[in-house]
């Protein structure tokens, strides 16, 4: 072979070398994060009324982690939290987002999708939104819908664009409502558009499932939401569809960026209520539509990780799971989640589920899966969803900006079961953060500030309801950790030194030095 052949044969071998190289230092990232689902909601967590295949085998070809959070019980702040890598109760308007919400998270606002852009990744958001869209006066659904995603961080979007029990069921494509007729235009508000207008509590007779309390508002599908709605008919989509359009459109993603890294941020609505998974999964349990959504969600999962063997990236992607709060049984509708639920303990051995500050509104699964780099274990590690900002960066060599992601640390080791690698030392927990009631876990301890004196939703198994507590309570999880035995009369000094941290953190506008 001539020399200059040689040459330019080489020289290719050696871009192929870096390339490659590269590419391995920026490895995928894909978040999987469920809806309300509960510690004990999975097989690999010890539930036996039903099976989690898939879910198991990313448990166990990775690391299952026992202290695994989020840090808030429900659905908006988590995620804001989660993006954004601060505290809700720092933000405005975190509270759970009504249908008319404007964007939460500005533009401008650093989240975990402007840090992996700077690093190079392809991002997509798929799936339940929950936090907002458009400018201060909310979404203009018959328009462009921004600011959104794409305005913080996001190469591309397909959303539910609030949550399933409220209006509207239409998807939201980048700044577009997909399917929109001009002719027949989507109108959203909270007030009844019309005296005659259907609604779950004129046309209850007419519904295919019955709501409890709260969900009596517009009718689509046979459910009757929370707001109302006028419209869009070509573009309202089928409540028992939701999971398939969201492998769908993942699977698509992933096969358009194989070749760069990318971030995907799968965000499931199973098994938030209405839970009316595809007629293929009803029946599949015993627990009725909630263990069958439970199914439905194991089979998503099941769906990207054959996706990702498939492309052979599987040895090249970090995958995370979680939850963005603990369960509940009724939501809003009935569903025979609570009459069918028989022995099955949905927050496991921990004491209350969402909307509460007890151990079961936010520790809930939390796996991380990397074949070739992450070993197959248990850790007892403190690790938080609030941290894949800090963790990420640290990951793909990108420093956090000074003003952003206030409370995210550094816990990739722990993510990784790297050994001797620790978790957080400290974490604060919150419910809908509309009433000031907070809670600090630091080591085994964990003190409960309540901004009124009751606690929601303590005993999943039962009608959601009111506890009445005390303003504070302190509880040592290592001896008691289902939180039944408040122990602040024994030691005062450790609940007055965990109020004033927790004071601390609150009033210094950051926990993240």
């Amino acid at each position: 072979m001539p020399r200059a052949q040689w040459t330019s044969v080489l020289i290719a071998c050696f871009i192929l070398v870096l390339s490659t190289t590269a590419r391995s230092e920026k490895p995928n990232v894909v978040v999987i994060m469920a809806d309300d689902l509960g510690y004990g909601d999975l097989s690999c967590y010890g539930a036996t009324s039903l099976k989690t295949p898939n879910i198991d085998r990313l448990a166990a070809g990775g690391l299952r982690f026992t202290n695994g959070y989020c840090s808030a019980s429900t659905c908006t702040p988590t995620r804001y939290s989660l993006l954004t890598g601060t505290y809700a109760f720092r933000g405005e308007r975190t509270g759970i987002a009504p249908p008319t919400a404007p964007a939460i998270i500005k533009p401008g606002t650093e989240t975990v999708g402007t840090m992996l852009q700077r690093a190079g990744y392809a991002t997509a958001v798929i799936g339940k939104w929950h936090l907002g869209l458009g400018g201060p006066e909310g979404p203009d659904w018959n328009g462009d819908l921004k600011p959104g995603p794409l305005e913080i961080g996001f190469d591309t979007c397909f959303l539910l664009p609030t949550t399933n029990d409220r209006v509207p069921q239409v998807y939201v494509h980048d700044h577009r409502v997909p399917n929109l007729d001009p002719k027949d235009p989507l109108w959203v508000g909270k007030k009844k558009p019309s005296p005659d207008h259907p609604t779950g509590q004129t046309h209850r007779n007419t519904l295919k499932m019955d709501w409890s309390h709260g969900h009596n508002s517009t009718i689509h599908n046979g459910i009757s939401r929370i707001g109302f709605y006028t419209g869009g008919h070509a573009a309202r989509f089928r409540d028992e569809d939701l999971a398939d359009k969201w492998v769908e459109k993942s699977v698509d993603f992933i096969e358009d960026h194989q070749k760069e890294p990318f971030f995907l941020f799968f965000s499931s609505h199973d098994i938030h209520v209405p839970r009316i998974p595809h007629e293929r999964f009803q029946g599949k349990t015993s627990l009725g539509f909630r263990g069958d959504a439970i199914v439905e969600l194991d089979w998503c999962v099941g769906e990207l990780m054959k996706t990702l063997d498939r492309l052979n990236l599987t040895e090249n992607t970090l995958v995370v799971f979680c939850s963005d709060n603990g369960p509940v049984m009724d939501d809003g509708y009935k569903d025979e989640a609570l009459e069918k639920v028989g022995d099955h303990r949905s927050g496991g051995p921990f004491t209350g589920g969402k909307y509460s500050i007890y151990e079961g509104g936010t520790r809930t699964p939390f796996i991380t899966s990397w074949k070739g780099r992450i070993a197959p274990g248990t850790s007892d590690e403190v690790v938080c969803t609030i941290d894949l900002a800090g963790s990420l960066a640290a990951l793909t060599d990108q420093k956090l900006t000074p003003e952003g992601y206030l409370d995210s640390f550094d816990v990739i080791g722990a993510m990784l079961g790297d050994k001797d690698a620790k978790g957080r030392d400290h974490l604060v927990q919150q419910d809908n953060g509309s009433n000031g009631t907070l809670a600090l876990r630091s080591g085994k301890w964990k003190l409960h500030r309540y901004g009124k004196n009751f606690a929601r939703n303590v005993v999943v198994e039962k009608q959601l309801a009111n506890t009445k507590v005390p303003k504070l309570q302190l509880f040592d999880l290592e001896n008691d950790p289902a939180e039944k035995k408040n122990v602040i009369a024994q030691h005062p000094e450790i609940a007055e030194r965990l109020e004033k941290q927790l004071n601390e953190i609150v009033q210094s506008g950051r926990s993240r030095s």
